[in-house]
């Protein structure tokens, strides 16, 4: 008898485990986006990637239907798993960057509603794409020194991310896996510059430091730091004087970030759990809601074409845990 009934039983075990958990129109959406996004999968990883998509859909689909400030929505990341996400995007490296007496004075003055140095003048490159490297540092780093050398000479220049990914590890940088803006500043300082994008092409690799210095071509005078947690030194900083970079913590729903004023109950506010550096161009105020204006470094199918809100004056996710801008050599 239990010869008979335990064949039956495996092949009953065996449907149902290989139905699929998705529908066709599920497997129709998912492979719309793969051709979007120009994704190929062999026939197992196919699989794990679509339940990945799926579970991210749904986690979209619950947010975007609870009342929040932002929204979500599929993106390049949406067949990955935030601790794959974390792996491969954000600074792996603890990141010790608190300036716990910054070396910025502030003005006190009256600050406009709003500031976006995108529209003030030639002064912001376009968004960069950092892949799967954790060289976030470094886009945060050139896009602040890009803008302040245009304010102070008209000049908009693209500057290379490569020569700190390759170059800058003496100054506690660690390529791939994290850095920090202020210690990037410090290296183009005592390196005596920084090459162009198009001598130092991006690879999203490290590999050996190739800086030539008769290439150089943006400098820095001296860093400036913001003290910790004092975000309106931050204000006074962008609407005063140029961009700022900034470092925060990003956690899983970010990943997901469409549109809208980003806040988080879930992230930390302390300069022990920053994991990603992008650059503050600009700040407003929505609905009654002030709000920061920040590129970012994942390509402009993220996001507001690169770019997200996160809301300002609390601190979210320590963005002013660890600030600070270069004073450019001209």
């Amino acid at each position: 008898m239990n010869r008979l009934i335990l064949p039956v039983l495996f092949a009953v075990l065996y449907q149902v485990h290989t139905l699929p958990l998705h529908t066709e129109e599920d497997e129709y959406l998912f492979k719309s986006w793969m051709s979007q996004y120009n994704k190929k999968y062999e026939i197992n990883e196919y699989y794990q990637r679509l339940q990945t998509f799926l579970e991210n859909k749904k986690k979209i689909e619950r947010h975007n239907a609870g009342n929040h400030k932002f929204s979500m929505g599929l993106n390049q990341f949406s067949d990955m798993t935030f601790t794959e996400f974390k792996k491969s995007y954000l600074l792996t490296e603890p990141q010790n960057c608190s300036a716990t007496r910054g070396n910025h004075v502030s003005n006190n003055a009256p600050y406009p509603d709003m500031i976006d140095w995108r529209t003030k003048g030639h002064y912001v490159t376009d968004v960069k794409n950092q892949g799967a490297c954790g060289s976030c540092w470094t886009f945060s780093t050139t896009g602040c020194l890009e803008s302040v050398t245009a304010i102070a000479t008209g000049k908009l220049l693209q500057l290379a991310e490569q020569q700190l990914v390759d170059c800058a590890g003496a100054f506690d940088n660690h390529g791939c896996n994290g850095g920090l803006p202020s210690h990037a500043f410090e290296y183009i300082m005592y390196n005596k510059g920084l090459m162009t994008e198009q001598d130092y092409p991006y690879k999203a690799i490290q590999g050996e430091c190739r800086f030539k210095p008769e290439l150089a071509a943006a400098f820095v005078k001296d860093v400036v730091n913001i003290t910790k947690y004092d975000e309106m030194g931050m204000v006074d900083a962008v609407a005063r004087l140029n961009p700022v970079s900034l470092a925060y913590e990003v956690t899983s729903d970010f990943m997901h970030y469409r549109d809208g004023i980003y806040t988080s109950t879930k992230c930390h506010n302390t300069t022990d759990m920053v994991n990603h550096a992008v650059l503050a161009v600009g700040y407003a105020e929505q609905n009654g809601t002030p709000y920061w204006i920040v590129k970012n470094s994942w390509g402009t199918n993220w996001g507001i074409n690169g770019y997200f809100y996160i809301e300002r004056g609390k601190n979210m996710c320590g963005l002013a845990a660890c600030s600070s801008y270069p004073l450019p050599l001209v």
